[in-house]
C-alpha cells in the first residue's frame, strides 16, 4: 500500500496563473514598494519555498539601497559593501545556471526560463559594478568616497534582478505542479486499468504497477502539503491524500472479491464506490496545487457559527473607529443569520433540554442588546458624533459579551454531545455483530446490524455537524467535513461488504474486504477524539490563530503566599470595566507581532522574548473577554508576575546586545533599557502582593493589566530600534555571507546546488 507521509508547514500551491500576489513577509513588501517593483504578469507567489527564498535575497539588497541616504562612507565600509555586491552577482550566477538546466529539461519553460536568467544575470552583474570600489568616484580631501552617485541605476538593478529571480521561482514552482499532475495522471490511468481486469494474475501485476505510482505521488503531495502556506489548503491536502491512503487497501481487498466473486452485485457496489471516492480526492489535489476548479468558481464553503459570531463581533467593535461602518438593518441581518446557525443545536435530537433552554436564552439576550445597541448608535449619530459615546462604548461591549456567552454554550453543547457519543460507541458492538453475522451467513442478522449501522452513522454525522459550528479555525473546520464525509460514505460501505460475505461466508477474501472497511471505521472514531481535544484546545487559547503562552508558573512555587489565596472570576460588570484596557493590549500584541516580523532571524534571542511577552500579554488580554487559559484573578497574577520576569530576560539580552554597539548608537537603546527594568520589578511587587477583598482584588487586576501594557509599548518601540542597530552592527561586522546562500533555504531541492 502507498504511504503518505505527514505533512506541516503552511503556503497554497500555484500554477503560476493568474494575477501576481506578493509574498507575504513585510520585509519583502517594503522593498518591492520602495524599489517601484510592478507585479509580473502571468506569475503568482503563493509557495513558502519560493517566499522563503526571496527573503534573504531582500535583506542584502536593503542594506544596499539604505545606503544611498549617507553618500560619504568610510574605507571599511565601501569593502564590506563591496564584499555584498560581489556575493549577489556569484550566487545569482550559480543560481543562473541552475535555471538554465532546469530549462534545457522543460522545453515548454524554456524560454521564459532563459529570459528571467538573463535578466537575473545581468542585473547581478550591474549591482557588482556598482558597488566596486575601483569603479567609483576618488576620495574627498577628507579622505571618503562617494558612493551610490547613480541612484537610478542602483534601484533599477535591484528591481531587475528581485523581478527575474522571483519570476525563475515561479516557473520551477510550475514545474512541481506539473509534476504532480503528471504523478496524477499516471495514477488515473492505472485505475482505468485495474476498473477493467479480469483475472487474478493480470490484477497482481497492474496492482504493483499501481502501488509504486501511489508512492511516488504520496511523495510529490507530501512535498507540496509541506510547502503550503494557505493553512485552509494544506488541511485540505491533508483529508485528500488520508482518502487516498486509506482507499489503496479498500481499493485492494475490494477488487479482490471483486474477482472472487464476479456476479455478486454488492461486491460489485462496495468496489465501485471505492474507485469513485479515489477520484474524488485526486481531483481535489489537483484542484488545490492548481488553485482552480473545474467550473473556474472558488467554493463557498459552509458557514459555521464561530465564523459568523467572529464576524459579526468584529463589525460591531468596528463602530469604535467608525460610527458609520454598518447600518442597523445590516447588524440586525448578520445577526439574524448567526441565529439561524443556533437551529442546529436547538433542532438537534442530542442536546440536552437544559442546554437548549440556554441557547435559546442567550439568543434572546442577543436580540435586546442588538436593541439597545442599534439605539446608542442612532443617537450617535444623530448628534453626528466623530467619537464613540459612553453609552455606546457600554453597548459594544454588552453585546459583544453575550455572543461570547452564545459561543461558549454552543461549544459546551457540541463537546459534551460529541463525548457521550463517542464514548457510547467506542466498544464497536455493531461492527463485530456484523462481522459475526456475515461469518454465518445470517441475512436477517446482518439486515438488523446493518440498521443499527446506519443509526449510529447519522449520529456522528450530526456530532460532526455540530463540532464543526464551534471548530474555532478554518483548517479544523474542514477537517470535521473530512470525518462527516467519511462516516457518510464509508457506513454504506461496510454495509455493502457485510452483504457480499453474508452471501459467499466461507470467503476469506470477502471477510478480509469487511475487517478493511470496519477498521477504517474505528481509525476514522478514533480520530473524532482527537478532533475534539484540538477544537476544545483553540477554544481554550491553547492553539490557532494565535500562540497563548502556556508555561504559567504553578500557585506556590514561586510564592508561598499564593496558596492561601482562594482564586476568584471576573463578574460582568468587571470585565465591562476592562474591555476597553483589554482592547488597548490587544493592538498592543499585534504591534509587537508586526515588528517581529521585520526581524530576519526569528531565533535571534531579542525575538524569542518579544514572541514570549506578546504571547503572555495576548492570554491577558483574552481574560478581560471572559476567555482563554487564565480563568481566575490568581492565574492573572501568576501570569503577570511570570510576564514580568520574561520582560527583565528582554532587557538582559539587550543589554548584552549593547555592548555590541558603538557609543554614538547605545544611549537609544540603554533609555529604553532603564525604562523596561524598573517597570518590570514593579509589576512583580505588584503580582505578589496579597490582597483580600472584592474591591482590592479588582484593582490588583487593573494594576497588573495596565502595567503590563506600559511594558509591551516599551516593547514595541525596542523591537524596530534594535532590528535597525542590528542591521548596522551587521553590515559593519562583514556579515555578508548570507547572501551567498540565498537560495539554499527553500525547499525546493532544485537551486541547492547554488550554494557555494
Amino acid at each position: 500500500m502507498a504511504a503518505f507521509p505527514g505533512g506541516g508547514g503552511g503556503g497554497g500551491g500555484g500554477s503560476g496563473a493568474g494575477v501576481v500576489s506578493w509574498p507575504r513577509s513585510p520585509a519583502v513588501s517594503a522593498l518591492g514598494s520602495a524599489l517601484g517593483w510592478e507585479p509580473l504578469p502571468g506569475l503568482q507567489i503563493r509557495s513558502r519555498s519560493v517566499e522563503q527564498t526571496l527573503v534573504p535575497l531582500v535583506a542584502q539588497i536593503t542594506t544596499l539601497i539604505n545606503h544611498k541616504d549617507k553618500p560619504r562612507r568610510s574605507d571599511r565600509t565601501l569593502r564590506a559593501i563591496q564584499q555584498v555586491g560581489q556575493a549577489v552577482n556569484l550566487a545569482v550566477g550559480r543560481f543562473v545556471m541552475v535555471g538554465e538546466a532546469i530549462a534545457n529539461e522543460n522545453l515548454e519553460l524554456k524560454e521564459e526560463m532563459k529570459i528571467a536568467c538573463t535578466e537575473a544575470k545581468q542585473a547581478g552583474e550591474t549591482i557588482a559594478h556598482l558597488t566596486d570600489v575601483a569603479a567609483l568616484d576618488p576620495p574627498e580631501a577628507d579622505g571618503q568616497i562617494t558612493v551610490f552617485t547613480d541612484k537610478t541605476g542602483v534601484v533599477k538593478a535591484a528591481r531587475l534582478l528581485l523581478s527575474s529571480v522571483t519570476k525563475v521561482l515561479v516557473l520551477a514552482d510550475r514545474i512541481v505542479i506539473k509534476q504532480i499532475i503528471t504523478s496524477r495522471n499516471k495514477v488515473l490511468l492505472t485505475m482505468e486499468q485495474l476498473e477493467k481486469v479480469s483475472s487474478f494474475q493480470e490484477f497482481v501485476q497492474i496492482f504493483s504497477q499501481f502501488g509504486n505510482e501511489m508512492v511516488e505521488f504520496a511523495h510529490l503531495t507530501g512535498d507540496r502539503q509541506n510547502d503550503l502556506k494557505d493553512e485552509k489548503k494544506k488541511a485540505k491536502m491533508a483529508a485528500s491524500r488520508a482518502i487516498l491512503e486509506k482507499c489503496t487497501m479498500m481499493l485492494l481487498t475490494a477488487s479482490k472479491t471483486c474477482l472472487r466473486h464476479p456476479d455478486c452485485e454488492s461486491a460489485r457496489v462496495n468496489k465501485a464506490a471505492v474507485f469513485h471516492r479515489m477520484r474524488l480526492a485526486l481531483e481535489q489535489v489537483i484542484e488545490i496545487v492548481t488553485d482552480c476548479r473545474p467550473s473556474g468558481e472558488n467554493e463557498p464553503g459552509p458557514m459555521s457559527t464561530y465564523a459568523g459570531i467572529k464576524e459579526f463581533k468584529n463589525k460591531v467593535e468596528g463602530l469604535r473607529d467608525n460610527l458609520l461602518l454598518l447600518s442597523k438593518e445590516n447588524l440586525r441581518a448578520m445577526l439574524r443569520v448567526v441565529l439561524e446557525h443556533t437551529e442546529d443545536f436547538t433542532d438537534s435530537a442530542y442536546t440536552s433540554h437544559e442546554n437548549r433552554e440556554h441557547i435559546l436564552g442567550l439568543s434572546k439576550q442577543a436580540k435586546m442588546e442588538l436593541e439597545q445597541l442599534v439605539s446608542a448608535l442612532t443617537y450617535a449619530q444623530n448628534q453626528k458624533r466623530r467619537e464613540i459615546t459612553d453609552d455606546l462604548e457600554v453597548a459594544i461591549l454588552k453585546m459583544c459579551q453575550c455572543m461570547n456567552e452564545l459561543h461558549r454554550e454552543l461549544h459546551r453543547t457540541a463537546t459534551s454531545v460529541a463525548e457521550d457519543l463517542i464514548k457510547y460507541h467506542s466498544d464497536h458492538l455493531v461492527l463485530k455483530a456484523l462481522k459475526i453475522s456475515g461469518a454465518e451467513g445470517n441475512i436477517e442478522a446482518v439486515a438488523e446490524h446493518s440498521c443499527k449501522l446506519s443509526e449510529q452513522k447519522e449520529q456522528l454525522v450530526e456530532i460532526c455537524h455540530l463540532l464543526r459550528h464551534v471548530s474555532g479555525t478554518e483548517p479544523l473546520e474542514i477537517t470535521c467535513l473530512h470525518a462527516e464525509d467519511t462516516f457518510l460514505v464509508t457506513g454504506p460501505q461496510i454495509i455493502s461488504a457485510a452483504e457480499t460475505l453474508t452471501l459467499h461466508p466461507s470467503s476469506k477474501i470477502a471477510k478480509e474486504n469487511l475487517d478493511v472497511f470496519c477498521e477504517a471505521w474505528e481509525s476514522q472514531l478514533s480520530d473524532m477524539s482527537l478532533l475534539l481535544r484540538e477544537i476544545s484546545d483553540v477554544f481554550e487559547g491553547r492553539r490557532g490563530e494565535k500562540r497563548v503562552y502556556l508555561s504559567l508558573p504553578r500557585p506556590g512555587k514561586h510564592n508561598a503566599n499564593l496558596k492561601a489565596l482562594k482564586p476568584t472570576r471576573l463578574d460582568n460588570e468587571e470585565q465591562t470595566q476592562l474591555g476597553r484596557l483589554g482592547l488597548e493590549l490587544h493592538k498592543l500584541t499585534t504591534r509587537v507581532d508586526s515588528e517581529m516580523e521585520k526581524w530576519e532571524d526569528p531565533e535571534n534571542e531579542i525575538v524569542r522574548h518579544g514572541q514570549s511577552l506578546s504571547s503572555m500579554a495576548y492570554s491577558m488580554y483574552l481574560f478581560t473577554r471572559g476567555e482563554g487559559l487564565l480563568k481566575t484573578t490568581q492565574d492573572l497574577f501568576q501570569q503577570a508576575e511570570a510576564f514580568a520576569t520574561e520582560g527583565l530576560k528582554l532587557a538582559s539580552a539587550l543589554l548584552s546586545f549593547s555592548n555590541q554597539l558603538e557609543d554614538d548608537d547605545k544611549p537609544l537603546l540603554l533609555r529604553e533599557i532603564d525604562r523596561m527594568v524598573p517597570a518590570c520589578q514593579q509589576l512583580q511587587v505588584t503580582a505578589r502582593t496579597l490582597v483580600q477583598g472584592k474591591t482590592a482584588t479588582f484593582t490588583k487586576v487593573d494594576t497588573c493589566i495596565h502595567k503590563g501594557k506600559y511594558i509591551l509599548d516599551i516593547v514595541a518601540q525596542v523591537l524596530p530600534l534594535s532590528c535597525k542597530l542590528l542591521r548596522k552592527v551587521s553590515l559593519h561586522l562583514g556579515k555578508w555571507g548570507k547572501i551567498c546562500t540565498f537560495v539554499g533555504g527553500t525547499p525546493l531541492s532544485l537551486f541547492i546546488n547554488c550554494i557555494p
